[in-house]
């Protein structure tokens, strides 16, 4: 497949081909899973408050659906690409095979500023999206979900915009919605919940404490800071966070919560007034810590910045957000790194029970939801840790790939090839 040398699509197929080796594998399968099944470009006309109409540019993604229905989230971002979006849906893909979903890989985005859009605004270009991409989205078909500057309200309106073509309320064509609207408990702190409960299987399999370990995140998002919070809960000590302003440190430990109540009313770590050292996002990549987590954007860790982290472990809660050099080098000094399939998964995993639960008009409990979550990340970590220890596997990546792609070759053996 024709990529370029770096970007998001090159290090996923990178990925791809450095587990090809211990998977075992059809090499005409392998080279079918390389490639997305289809790509819809759409073009949004979408009248602005100021009377204006502005033109954007939208994508939806469909990789792989051997195991089931494509599901992936959706992006509202400048720096929205077909390749961004194209690796997006792979690693969909890859990672709802590795948690053993019945599902397969899509992702979709629009070239946009959230930040200068109205909410009149936003919800007009989501609407003229869910419109261009709903002859290829359906509940049993693919499922949209929220991801970076989307959320439940921007599920609500795609639900109601695909509702209103279908005659009737179709709840489960999307996940992430309000809870009222058929949404679960738990799915917005999902993936943030994943991230807090991989790091804990990581330190009891090194054998090492988690209570008063330290932790750096890059990224307070909806993500990085649900993962502060409950990793804080569960005794670790989070020295520093950052956002795209700046970051915030202290090597006595942060006030977690008074954090998350100024990024939940829109304050950024630059206006941050509380007691803390302020840390750019560079400087706090390469900290002291026991834990690094990365939750902000993709390729963050490059070679350079390999070479000086001093994390013992690293734990990716963003997509891609390690280099393919990079992991050449993490692995040469042998900081161990969980894999984002796996440590960011817990949003999938919840999006899918509340498919479950809308597909069979039910609802089920937070303590329920959680419970699941937890049972099948546990489930998917000892898999990985049992492949990397037994199958002469080099690092946790290579080993979550192998039993990912493995699963979804399966899928297209049974299958067979049409015609």
């Amino acid at each position: 497949m024709s990529q370029d040398d770096e970007g998001p699509l090159a290090t996923m197929l990178s990925q791809m081909q450095r587990a090809q080796e211990y998977a075992q594998v059809d090499e005409g399968i392998f080279e079918r899973l390389q490639y997305p099944e289809r790509t819809l470009k759409v073009t949004l006309p979408v009248r602005m408050d100021d009377g204006s109409v502005e033109v954007f540019e939208g994508y939806r993604c469909q990789f792989d659906s051997a195991r089931g229905p494509y599901k992936g989230g959706v992006r509202f971002h400048p720096s929205v690409t077909m390749d961004e979006v194209s690796a997006l849906a792979g690693w969909m893909t890859w990672k709802t095979a590795l948690v053993d979903l019945p599902y397969g890989g899509a992702k979709g985005g629009v070239v946009c500023e959230p930040k200068r859009m109205s909410t009149d605004e936003m919800r007009r270009l989501t609407r003229r999206y869910t419109e261009g991409i709903r002859r290829m989205i359906g509940p049993h078909v693919d499922v949209p979900a929220p991801d970076m500057n989307t959320n439940p309200e921007v599920m609500a309106w795609m639900m109601d915009t695909y509702s209103v073509y279908e005659g009737h309320t179709v709840q489960q064509v999307v996940t992430g919605k309000p809870v009222s609207l058929g949404g679960t408990p738990g799915r917005v702190e999902a993936t943030g919940r994943g991230v807090a409960i991989t790091t804990e299987k990581v330190f009891d399999y090194l054998d090492r404490d988690l209570e008063d370990a330290s932790v750096a995140i890059q990224g307070f998002g909806n993500v990085g800071s649900w993962a502060a919070r409950l990793l804080s809960e569960r005794g670790a000590n989070v020295v520093a966070v950052s956002d795209v302003s700046g970051g915030r440190y202290d090597p006595d430990g942060l006030d977690v919560l008074d954090l998350y109540g100024h990024a939940a009313d829109g304050g950024r770590m630059a206006d941050y007034d509380g007691e803390a050292d302020t840390i750019s996002n560079s400087d706090l990549l390469e900290l002291d810590v026991d834990v690094l987590i990365p939750a902000a954007v993709a390729e963050v860790v490059t070679e350079e910045v390999a070479k000086n982290l001093r994390a013992s472990v690293v734990v990716e809660a963003a997509n891609g957000p390690t280099t393919t050099p990079a992991d050449d080098v993490l692995i040469e000094r042998d900081v161990p790194v969980v894999p984002d399939i796996l440590a960011n998964a817990g949003g999938v995993v919840v999006s899918y029970l509340e498919w479950v639960q809308n597909t069979q008009e039910y609802a089920w409990t937070l303590e329920q939801v959680n419970a699941d979550l937890e049972r099948r990340l546990t489930s998917a970590f000892d898999e990985v840790v049992t492949a990397y220890d037994e199958d002469g596997i080099p690092d946790l990546r290579t080993a979550a790939y192998s039993i990912a792609l493995e699963r979804t070759a399966h899928a297209h053996e049974l299958r067979g090839l049409f015609p």
